[in-house]
Order: structure tokens, then sequence, then C-alpha cells
């Protein structure tokens, strides 16, 4: 399935305040059932077990609602992780979850070199052309102490079948046009390897999740 980029109406806010309220519901929706949370939290995991780290600061680039670092905050705590998320967007009127958070730039972040253990996307990769995965990944990587995690879609013929299929539940038009587009412009596994080898990562891990996921992550250091 050949990648095609298609505007999301979501990200140029192209709709009405319910129109808008019922597509990010529908993303918190997909995020809960669909293997959103789950592969952050998976990733996360991981990073702690790596570094032995006990707590972890992160940087969710993109983060929005923050439900997804909500989310993996509240099942890490299970295992004696905790996580300090820090959101990040391009407007501090998508920030929400009374987690810290700040606009900005996600190719300019606005944070010292090393200073957050883990710097991390989820459903953002797919919006970024090759080359801007490559910049965005290497700014996240100056700001990371540990490593970068990118969470997002898997273009799949079957799965562009199941987005469209599911348009008679979601709650929101915006949905309706963005949920296929998105499966159409995102990154197979093996075209978001090549580009995280073509960053400074000193080692890269990419891995297959439930539904029509995957898991990478930009090591810093070996």
């Amino acid at each position: 399935m050949r990648r095609t980029v298609i505007p999301e109406l979501l990200d140029i806010d192209a709709g009405t305040s319910a129109e808008i309220a019922g597509s990010l519901a529908d993303l918190r929706f997909f995020n809960r059932y669909f293997g959103g949370s789950a592969t952050m939290t998976a990733m996360l995991r991981k990073v702690a077990a790596r570094t032995g780290k006990r707590q972890l600061t992160f940087l969710d680039v993109a983060g929005a609602s923050g439900d997804v670092a909500l989310a993996a905050q509240r099942e890490l705590v299970k295992s004696g992780i905790e996580l300090r998320p820090i959101l990040l967007d391009r407007a501090a009127s998508h920030l929400a979850n009374g987690f810290a958070g700040v606009a900005g730039d996600a190719f300019q972040l606005p944070f010292a070199d090393s200073s957050i253990d883990c710097v991390g996307c989820s459903l953002f990769a797919h919006h970024l052309e090759p080359d801007e995965v490559v910049l965005f990944v290497n700014e996240a990587l100056r700001v990371a102490r540990y490593a970068v995690v990118i969470n997002d879609l898997r273009r799949h013929p079957t799965h562009f079948a199941l987005a469209y299929a599911g348009k008679p539940i979601y709650r929101s038009r915006l949905t309706r046009h963005d949920a296929p587009a998105s499966v159409r412009r995102a990154h197979t596994m093996e075209e978001m390897g090549q580009y995280l080898r073509e960053s400074a990562a000193a080692k890269v891990e990419i891995t297959s999740h439930y539904l029509f996921r995957f898991a990478a992550i930009a090591w810093k250091h070996e």
C-alpha cells in the first residue's frame, strides 16, 4: 500500500467545537481500546527496566489532552514506577489532565540538553515526512537522557479497511475523514526503522503491537 499524504481535519481545527470535541473523544477511545495506551506503557516500562529507574520524567510531544500519558502513569505505578509527564503541544488550549504543559515546536523543543529522561510521541510521527522524522528524533534525542519512544500506526491495507469500516461508530465527522487518512499517510515498520537508523540514535528497536501499532525506541546510549 503506497503512502499518500491527505491533510487531516483535526490538525487544522476544521470543524465546530462539538465536532472537535467528538474527534478528540474518538482518539481517546482508540487509545484506550485499540492499543495506543498499551503500546506507550510497554515502551516506557522497557525504558525503566533498561535504566533501572523507578521514577521517569516523560515529555509527551503533541500530547494534547494527555490521555496516553495518564493511562501509562496509572498502569506503571502498579509496578512501582512513577511516571512524571510533561505535555507539549502546538497550542496551549489543547493541553489538559492537570499535567505540566507547554506550547512549543516539536523541532525546537524548549528544554535543555539531556534534561528529561524520555521523550516520546503518540500518533504524531505519521504527520511527518521521512526527513522530518529524522529531524524530530534528533531534536528529541538532544533533550532525552535515555531514549525517544514513538507510538504510531502501521500502514496496511487491512488497517485501512478497518478504519473505513468504523465510520458508522465514530462520534465526529472529522474522525470519519481523519481515521482512514491517517492510515494512508502512516509509515510502515520497515520505513520507520530506516528513518531511525539515519538519526543520531545509538541503537534502534521497533516492534509490532495491537491493533496495527508499532513501538519504536531510539536509544541515546548503548
